[in-house]
């Protein structure tokens, strides 16, 4: 998003060897804004202290051997979820308190060995279950368009850090939905790719069999770069692709609005979804057809059980990966238990949110003796179903088009009352994990009331290039203004005030 320095990776890799700026004054500039923004947005949850000292490091390998990558000193912020080591990773959660990480995850270490510069760690959902930012144990983030709406869950903090200008880029992770989802709540892209495409390892597991990593930036050549720098085989995550990333890259550049089939799930665009998107998305439809793309009606007849399955299934998943939190290995433990089985219940029941225990106790119940076969293998069966219409509908389009979130970004408090009513904002994201697909959403304007729009669009397997050319045809049609917070800059430090 917009800053002094540069409005893009390649914008800025050009600044940074022209000598036009320092990364010092780069990672000063955003980590001075975070200072300044946070108090009131709640987006960082922890700064890294050490990133000044990393620019000044960079700037000094920059003068003796320049850069052989564009993420040389390039600012990033990660979602507390991933690990990197000596710093704290909490997952949101008071059961991480004091949790201090050994390891660093794979996509970040990637990163970080290409120069980039880890500026914090973003708030969330704990454990990333949510859909709004507010079962954070340490409060919600704040929409950067409008601070008494939700920016999205459970990657609400890294999408309102790049909207409000904390960073340019960011990582989330999505199990159903909490990569886009704040995307188009927060009027930025944010892509979700293929399972296998980015290892998981050093992420911390909700659901292992739907869990992704991926970018959140203010351009679709920005998360493609992102996503080949993160992608490829990974000893430490058996499911990773042994394809080459730089495959996006070529799809990327191959791909042509004109010769492009859109598939339309008409049944999608009917009833549940608010008026101002539904007009919005028509619009889209319009304008891609001006363009050359062509519509092809489409249908996923298994779609309509997603929520079903996909509460059966990562929550059954969740409760075998949180069994882990129980006070014995790291985090928080109550003080002075009267037995073992004590300190495991009230350590729990202490640590846990609401929300992460209602998933525990639904994962725990469907797993349950008598009832796997009942509930979890048949929401399997039907997950092998979902998958097929999509490989189906995808022998006569290139992307399926569907709206990113069913509603605008809510008022806080809205929907916490009411969980059914939380888990139905993902309805339209949650089919592309249980199917393995990558998906993404691209801003598309705002509505009456001033709030981001997203689209969707789901593509076959190891279709992320051919995603982000569609979403960078659908950018330059609609160029997003900024939120109200980036109408003042904090005070920049020049060359002689590096300190």
């Amino acid at each position: 998003m917009s800053n002094p320095f540069f409005s893009s990776l390649a914008e800025f890799a050009k600044g940074r060897d022209s000598r036009k700026f320092t990364i010092e004054e780069v990672a000063r500039y955003f980590m001075s804004r975070t200072e300044q923004l946070n108090p009131s947005l709640n987006v960082c949850l922890s700064l890294n202290e050490n990133a000044i000292n990393r620019a000044r490091q960079l700037d000094a390998r920059l003068a003796r051997n320049g850069a052989d990558s564009p993420f040389f000193g390039y600012p990033i912020m990660i979602k507390d979820n991933l690990e990197m080591e000596g710093f704290p990773t909490t997952c949101a959660s008071k059961i991480l308190e004091g949790y201090i990480s050994r390891r660093t995850a794979t996509s970040v270490a990637r990163l970080l060995s290409l120069g980039a510069i880890v500026l914090g760690k973003t708030n969330l959902d704990e454990f990333a279950m949510g859909s709004s930012t507010e079962n954070s144990a340490f409060g919600p983030s704040k929409n950067p368009w409008n601070p008494t709406r939700v920016p999205g869950g459970s990657s609400g903090g890294s999408a309102a850090a790049v909207a409000a200008g904390l960073a340019p880029l960011s990582l989330g992770s999505d199990t159903g939905g909490s990569i886009r989802q704040p995307a188009a709540f927060c009027g930025v892209l944010g892509i979700k790719p293929t399972y296998g495409r980015i290892s998981r390892s050093g992420l911390v597991a909700f659901s292992s069999s739907l869990d992704q990593i991926g970018p959140f930036s203010g351009s679709a050549s920005d998360a493609l770069e992102a996503l080949v720098a993160m992608g490829g085989r990974d000893s430490l995550d058996m499911t990773t692709t042994e394809r080459d990333p730089g495959e996006m890259r070529r799809d990327f550049a191959a791909t042509r609005m004109e010769e492009t089939q859109i598939g339309i799930p008409e049944v999608l665009f009917g009833e549940g979804l608010d008026p101002s998107i539904r007009k919005r998305l028509l619009e889209l439809r319009e304008a891609l057809g001006g363009k050359g793309a062509r519509e092809v009606p489409v249908t996923l007849p298994h779609s309509a059980y997603g929520i079903n399955v996909y509460y059966l299934v990562a929550t059954s998943e969740a409760s075998s990966n949180l069994s882990r939190f129980d006070g014995v290995r790291y985090g928080f433990r109550v003080k002075n238990p009267a037995d073992l089985r004590t300190m495991y219940e009230e350590t729990r029941d202490a640590g846990f949110g609401d929300e992460v225990k209602r998933r525990i106790l639904l994962g725990t119940f469907a797993l349950s003796a008598g009832y796997q076969e009942a509930f979890y293998r048949k929401a399997r069966k039907v997950q092998s179903l979902i998958r097929k219409d999509f490989m189906e509908a995808f022998q006569h389009c290139d992307a399926i088009l569907t709206p990113t979130s069913p509603t605008p970004p809510f008022a806080f408090g809205e929907k916490t009352g009411d969980p059914l009513s939380m888990y139905l904002s993902d309805v339209y994201t949650i089919t592309a994990n249980l199917a393995g697909l990558p998906a993404l959403s691209v801003p598309v304007g705002l509505d009456g009331q001033g709030l981001p729009v997203g689209a969707h669009l789901i593509g076959p397997p190891w279709s992320e290039g051919r995603l982000l050319k569609l979403a960078e045809f659908i950018s330059a049609l609609y160029p997003m203004p900024l939120p109200e917070v980036h109408a003042g800059h904090p005070t920049v430090k020049g060359p002689g005030d590096r300190g």
